[in-house]
């Protein structure tokens, strides 16, 4: 006879549609403990806590997670796809620094809304970054970073572009978070990240200069768009375009 609670998808066996069951049951679990991280903190994601909140045996967790470290990777995750979801594309901005400063303001903004989630993500190296939702993500910045090399706008190679927005975006928010409510200074954010646009970008675009560094690497950026030249000259034209672009 039913008690009229519903049956764990995980415990009565495989089934044919078993393999759905499974991720309905998986998200739910990552949901119930992003919720509880968000409102009791991270001492209070257990896996008991997890399993009462999701609505499961205990012993589930670790037939999907393997353990609680792998529960916790998932819903990093999830906050990268929580994030991900939260982000606007402009494929052909008017002004790319400006892009540049909006998504920066967006990454710390979410992080400010999302205390214990944004610790969990960036304040441990590599939690939840081979996730499709990371990639997906970085790859949004890696195209913001490459308007700005094509436009003549960036300062900096591609990658210490990348490595310093991130660096000050992740400074800024757990600085802030580490600070008493009553130092929290917004205008500590907006030095952070106009101290970063100046190390990232010019005040204007570096190709109108006499010098060859800023044209070294706006061509350095477009290289990849041309097929006039084989795939070894391609590399031999980078790595003189890179010595150009160190000398400025």
């Amino acid at each position: 006879m039913s008690d009229g609670s519903k049956a764990d998808p995980l415990a009565v066996g495989e089934s044919e549609g078993a393999p759905d069951a499974r991720e309905v049951t998986r998200q739910r679990v990552v949901e119930a403990a992003a919720d509880l991280l968000a409102r009791e903190g991270r001492e209070a994601v257990t896996t008991r806590a997890v399993a009462a909140a999701a609505g499961v045996q205990p012993p589930v967790i670790y037939r999907l997670f393997g353990d609680k470290d792998g529960l916790l990777e998932a819903v990093a995750e999830h906050g990268y796809a929580t994030f991900l979801a939260a982000k606007h594309v402009d494929a052909h901005p008017q002004d790319p620094v400006e892009d540049l400063r909006a998504g920066w303001d967006l990454a710390v903004e979410f992080g400010l809304a999302n205390p214990e989630l944004y610790a969990l993500m960036y304040g441990e190296p590599k939690r939840g970054m081979t996730s499709a939702a990371f990639q997906t993500g970085m790859q949004i910045l890696l195209g913001r970073i490459r308007r700005l090399a094509t436009g003549g706008w960036l300062r900096v190679d591609e990658k210490l572009a990348a490595a310093l927005i991130h660096a000050t975006a992740r400074g800024a928010v757990l600085t802030w978070l580490s600070l008493p409510e009553d130092q929290r200074n917004p205008a500590l954010l907006t030095a952070m990240r106009e101290s970063m646009v100046t190390a990232v970008t010019h005040d204007k675009p570096a190709v109108q200069d006499t010098g060859p560094a800023g044209a070294a690497r706006t061509l350095r950026a477009l290289l990849p768009e041309q097929t006039a030249l084989s795939s070894a000259e391609q590399h031999l034209l980078s790595e003189w375009l890179d010595r150009l672009a160190a000398d400025g």
